[in-house]
């Protein structure tokens, strides 16, 4: 394969290590590419069956309705086999607590990670006078249609981020966009969670003016409200978000940015069952809404600069992190360039080699690599 001119730096404003871009896979998704490269890109259709599907199984006691795909039995077992662990999970030292937290649409279920007892992180985040570390409020991906708290995206993140730092996570499970439930339901539920925590900071043991809020994909769509409500929140004395963490972030619904030249010819060669063609995210985002909009609602697509989000002066340090073969990095890429426009602290980077949503692939060393740039966030002062 042959490198793009490599337009991002060596390294995190923290100092943590970035890879140049490299124009398709890197390992381990590289051994894996022969599995899917035949399938076609799912239709809106197809999308719209699966989901119909898993909401019948969840009603029939089965389990809660999950994201996959097109459901051919072909086209499921390859996805699965791409999807597969590609080795061991990494090692953690977080205990947790399930708990529920009452929102405006009734108890939201929340799993509270902390350090293990005795466990000492080799790079702990920063305590404040009083002893106390930043906490993070993180939300799971899943299309606003999928997911859940034992999902990768969710546990492991949580884990790893708790290992590494030491910090407090609290990770939601908002109320998933099916039976009528769409915006503002699962941001009440992501924003009553992040008061919860500001609230009882002090028995969490967190400093209450560091509570960063994170998530990705939907879930980055999630935290990128809950940070902005939150801003305007502050204007009636309430506190503020501290950072906003976001991974792969799908920020705009209505005025999608255009993708690079780069990025562009990138989704052009990878495999297409990997896209998200235009009327997918179409329907994604109807689904979130409850209904095709000519306007989003505040907060519900940030980068849609509608209702209070306008205006994104005042918004909190941001850190974005994309995936380099993801039609998604256009919409995480042209969220950093308007906070940039309003005068925001924002860095933007991308994850080289990597698929949308890999920080859900278990044993992968560039999930564990992500998970160390979102520690290092974690460990400013300020």
């Amino acid at each position: 394969m042959t490198a793009p001119e490599n337009p991002q730096p060596a390294a995190t404003r923290d100092g943590v290590a970035l890879a140049p871009l490299a124009g398709g896979f890197l390992s381990p998704y590289r051994e894996r590419l022969h599995l899917i490269e035949r399938f076609a890109a799912p239709t809106a259709e197809d999308l719209a069956a699966a989901q119909a599907a898993d909401e019948a199984t969840a009603q029939e006691g089965n389990g809660a309705p999950r994201a996959t795909g097109p459901f051919s039995g072909e086209v499921l077992a390859a996805m699965d086999a791409w999807s597969a662990p590609f080795g061991e999970p990494e090692q953690t030292h977080a205990v947790t607590e399930d708990r529920e937290i009452a929102g405006p649409h009734g108890p939201v279920p929340v799993r509270v990670y902390r350090p293990e007892p005795g466990w000492e992180p080799t790079a702990p985040a920063v305590p404040d006078g009083e002893g106390r570390l930043p906490g993070l409020v993180w939300l799971h991906g899943g299309a606003f249609v999928g997911g859940d708290l034992d999902m990768p995206e969710a546990d492991l993140v949580a884990r790893g981020i708790t290992t590494r730092t030491g910090v407090t996570v609290v990770s939601v499970f908002y109320r998933l966009c099916h039976g009528g439930v769409h915006h503002p339901v699962p941001h009440d539920d992501g924003y009553a969670v992040f008061r919860w925590t500001v609230d009882n900071a002090a028995s969490l043991g967190i400093d209450p003016g560091r509570v960063a809020v994170g998530g990705a994909s939907a879930g980055g769509n999630l935290a990128a409200g809950v940070a902005l409500h939150a801003r305007d929140d502050a204007r009636a004395g309430l506190v503020p978000a501290w950072q906003a963490l976001l991974a792969y972030p799908v920020a705009h619904a209505g005025r999608w940015p255009e993708a690079s030249a780069e990025l562009a010819e990138r989704l052009v060669r990878m495999p297409q069952i990997l896209r998200f063609p235009a009327d997918v995210m179409a329907g994604m985002n109807s689904s979130y809404l409850g209904g095709a909009l000519d306007a989003a609602p505040a907060y519900a697509s940030v980068g849609d600069a509608q209702g209070t989000a306008a205006d994104l002066a005042g918004y909190p340090s941001t850190y974005i992190e994309n995936c380099e073969n993801d039609d998604l990095r256009a919409s995480g890429e042209g969220l950093a360039r308007q906070l940039a426009d309003a005068g925001v602290d924002v860095e933007c980077v991308t994850c080289a080699g990597v698929p949308h949503g890999h920080l859900n692939a278990v044993g992968s060393p560039l999930t564990s690599l992500s998970l160390d740039r979102f520690a290092a966030r974690l460990r400013r002062r300020a």
